[in-house]
C-alpha cells in the first residue's frame, strides 16, 4: 500500500460527509494547493534571507527576465502595474543599490533600468534557493513522470485560462 499523506486523511474525513465527493479530484486539488502554499512559504523565507520584499523580488525578476535592462514602461507592462507604481518601486530599489537608472543612449528622454551586480546577486540567490526546493520536490519523480505531470498540468491550466 502506498504511503499516506495529510490529504489522504482529509479526503477520508470528508467522504462520509460528502459522499458525492470525487476523492481523486479532491485529492489532486488539495495537494496542488498544499504544494503551492509550501512553495510560497519557502519563497517568502528565501526572500527574507536575502533581505528582499516580494514586490522587490518580482521587479528584479522581471528585469532579469529582460536580460537585466528594460525601460520602466516595459517593467510596468510585465508587472501589470501603473507606471507611477513602478517608479516608486524603482526609487526604492535604486536607493538600496539593486538597480540603476541611466539615460538611454538612443533617446536621452528615455531612461533605462538595469540590474546592479548587487541586485543580480540578491535575485539570483533567492532564485537558487527556491529552485533547489522545487527540484527537491519534483526530483521524487522520474524524468518521464515529470514530463507527464507537466503535460497534465498544462491541460488543466488551459482549461482554467478559458472563460467558463
Amino acid at each position: 500500500m502506498a504511503e499516506r499523506d495529510w490529504t489522504d486523511e482529509h479526503v477520508a474525513r470528508w467522504l462520509p460527509v460528502l459522499p458525492e465527493l470525487d476523492p481523486d479530484v479532491e485529492g489532486a486539488v488539495t495537494r496542488m494547493a498544499r504544494i503551492t502554499v509550501h512553495l510560497r512559504r519557502f519563497r517568502e523565507q528565501s526572500l527574507a534571507d536575502f533581505e528582499l520584499e516580494r514586490h522587490e523580488f518580482e521587479t528584479l525578476h522581471k528585469l532579469a527576465g529582460r536580460g537585466g535592462t528594460a525601460a520602466p514602461s516595459e517593467l510596468a507592462e510585465d508587472l501589470n502595474l501603473a507606471p507611477a507604481s513602478v517608479t516608486g518601486r524603482l526609487d526604492a530599489l535604486e536607493r538600496r543599490g539593486l538597480v540603476r537608472r541611466t539615460p538611454s543612449r538612443a533617446d536621452r528622454r528615455r531612461v533605462i533600468v538595469e540590474l546592479t551586480p548587487e541586485g543580480r546577486a540578491g535575485w539570483r540567490g533567492a532564485m537558487e534557493v527556491l529552485g533547489h526546493e522545487e527540484y527537491r520536490l519534483l526530483g521524487t519523480l522520474s524524468q518521464e513522470d515529470r514530463v507527464l505531470l507537466n503535460t497534465l498540468l498544462r491541460r488543466i491550466a488551459l482549461a482554467a485560462e478559458q472563460a467558463p
